[in-house]
């Protein structure tokens, strides 16, 4: 009997489908990039609840005819490749032909198409493969393409996605992929019937401004290089604007998002001794490499990429960052205004100046033990010479003891005593720790300990981040923060928690935005605990801060009354234990 049948096309198409589109953003990816490859000048993004309801991209490209407009949807139809050797000269974002096949397959579709010389477009409605209708219509040049009820057909797939704002935080990503390497692009993305970003093309440095904040063009270095292998353009971050995540890491070939291992280690390797532990740098590069040279077929998201110069662009990656570092930083060291301190005013006209004085000791006898000048006598030889006094005895540190004297080492560990040995404890997790706790078991009351600012701070973020932080406020005010929004971007800082030892709340709200999205994405499912997670690790104290004894042995016994003072919010360890036969060894 005959086992082996040939799938429908439908069914073909679902599979297809999951290795295209296994989520809402893997939809805004391929139609972002069908439109920049259509050559438009300006990309509007529309979702409704994180892409369920809605996916809509709209743009001014080249427009399809009537019979492209239905071809399209057909497996393996493209316009970018037509032999197996174009494989290796790619220069369009997309080239398989599955992307629009494989959406229709799983959601409900509508297109709506016109070439700039038609004067009537094409309209297709297309529900899990099917053909619906297709008419002509009246419509803008460009392309607009509704994805609705994406996996309404596969009811199974549906329910493993993600809460909305798990989904919604996949699309940004996605959007900044592709909109960070193609600035000379307008973007806008709008979801709920909020316009999150509204990018207009410009510069590379424009681009981060409009996706990050304007605060980041002044934490950025320009990157630049060209040798007969590649051409490479981009910023890297001052490094005392490192983060403790890696999220802010973006590396483009020929104007695709990439991730490679290898390239990223030759970007953190550039800023050695520079970055205090486990933080990393920001960076936006792109690389411009012969098609010929580089393979980006391995992968259905087109992420990985294949280099056969792999060796020479790491040494040259690297050599490019590490000159930037040393270039600007030296810099902006360098200043050629005078310096105030030689703004001497010039001496009146008959000003006659005084010969100075010297005014000395004439008994003075280094060589003489202290004493009274009795004691003097000529010095005819080195044999008349008496002793030096002997140096003072060095105290040695105390022990420590039973009673909990605190010792700290490297500024970065806690040494005290336990029953069972000496205990060492990471200073920062510990602390981490201890506010944690602290704030998990505040989060159904209000923290009176706040600290009014002598001056309100400003602090200006993207528009994606200034709407996390405006749903965030209710929280924030909860442990301690006073936070208004000024407009749509800026918020205005009254009040920190009195914990809160940080001067430059920027950077401080960065990060814990930044933790906070990493969290949400990755581990924490419960809000008020994320939000407490970001909280503690921003305001923990710092490896290589002094504490004072007082400080430590407060912190100890803080730490030690938590219920879990051994591991951190992230599951990181916080104390290690000497046992004494340990200490005999």
């Amino acid at each position: 009997m005959d086992l082996i049948n040939i799938l429908p096309d439908n069914v073909a198409n679902q599979i297809a489908a999951g290795e295209v589109v296994d989520r809402p953003a893997g939809a805004v990816k391929e139609l972002l990039e069908n439109a920049m490859d259509a050559g438009a000048t300006q990309i509007d993004l529309v979702v409704k609840d994180a892409g369920r309801t809605l996916i809509q991209v709209i743009d001014n490209g080249s427009g399809m005819s009537d019979s492209d407009a239905r071809l399209c949807f057909e497996r393996h139809a493209t316009s970018k490749i037509h032999q197996a050797d174009d494989l290796f000269a790619i220069h369009t974002m997309g080239f398989r032909g599955e992307a629009l096949a494989s959406i229709a397959a799983i959601a409900q579709v509508e297109l709506r198409t016109r070439q700039h010389d038609s004067e009537l477009g094409s309209q297709v409605i297309i529900e899990g493969s099917h053909i619906v209708s297709q008419q002509p219509t009246a419509c803008p040049a460009g392309t607009s393409l509704a994805v609705k009820n994406l996996f309404f057909n596969v009811p199974a797939r549906r329910n493993f996605l993600k809460k909305d704002s798990v989904e919604l935080g996949h699309i940004e990503e996605v959007f900044r992929r592709i909109t960070l390497i193609h600035y000379d692009i307008g973007f806008t993305f709008t979801s709920n019937g909020k316009v999150l970003y509204d990018l207009k093309a410009g510069t590379l440095l424009q681009r981060i401004a409009g996706l990050y904040g304007n605060a980041y063009k002044e934490r950025m270095y320009s990157v630049e290089e060209q040798t007969d292998i590649v051409k490479l353009r981009g910023f890297v971050s001052r490094p005392e604007y490192s983060r403790r995540t890696r999220g802010e890491q973006y590396l483009f070939v020929n104007g695709r998002f990439i991730k490679h291992p290898a390239f990223s280690t030759a970007v953190e390797k550039a800023y050695a001794d520079l970055l205090p532990d486990h933080s990393y740098p920001s960076y936006f590069i792109g690389l411009q490499v012969d098609p010929s040279r580089i393979d980006v077929n391995i992968h259905p998201t087109k992420t990985e990429v294949k280099f056969v110069d792999e060796h020479a662009l790491f040494a040259i990656l690297r050599s490019a960052v590490k000159r930037a570092l040393g270039q600007f930083s030296l810099a902006t060291e360098l200043s050629f205004d005078t310096p105030e301190e030689f703004n001497i005013a010039p001496a009146p006209k008959d000003y006659v100046p005084q010969q100075p004085r010297i005014s000395y000791n004439p008994n003075y006898n280094p060589f003489r033990a202290s004493g009274s000048q009795s004691h003097q006598r000529k010095i005819e030889s080195f044999e008349d010479l008496e002793p030096l006094d002997k140096p003072a005895q060095i105290e040695k540190p105390q022990p420590v003891t039973a009673a909990g004297a605190c010792l700290q080492v490297q500024n970065r560990y806690i040494v005290t005593t336990l029953s069972s040995g000496l205990a060492l404890i990471d200073q920062q997790r510990a602390h981490e720790r201890v506010l944690y706790d602290k704030l998990t078991q505040s989060s159904n009351q209000a923290i009176t300990q706040s600290q009014t600012l002598l001056f309100p701070i400003n602090c200006t973020f993207s528009a994606a981040d200034a709407e996390m932080l405006g749903e965030l406020l209710p929280d924030l005010k909860d442990y301690g923060f006073e936070i208004a929004p000024l407009n749509q971007t800026t918020f205005v800082v009254t009040a920190t928690p009195t914990d809160l030892k940080e001067a430059d709340l920027q950077p401080f709200f960065d990060q814990m935005l930044s933790d906070y999205k990493s969290a949400t994405l990755q581990k924490f499912s419960n809000r008020t605990r994320n939000l407490c997670a970001s909280l503690a690790r921003q305001m923990a104290v710092k490896s290589g801060t002094v504490l004072s004894q007082e400080q430590m042995q407060q912190l100890v016994a803080d730490l030690f009354a938590c219920p879990m003072a051994d591991t951190s919010p992230s599951g990181k360890k916080i104390i290690t234990i000497v046992k004494p036969e340990e200490l005999l060894k």
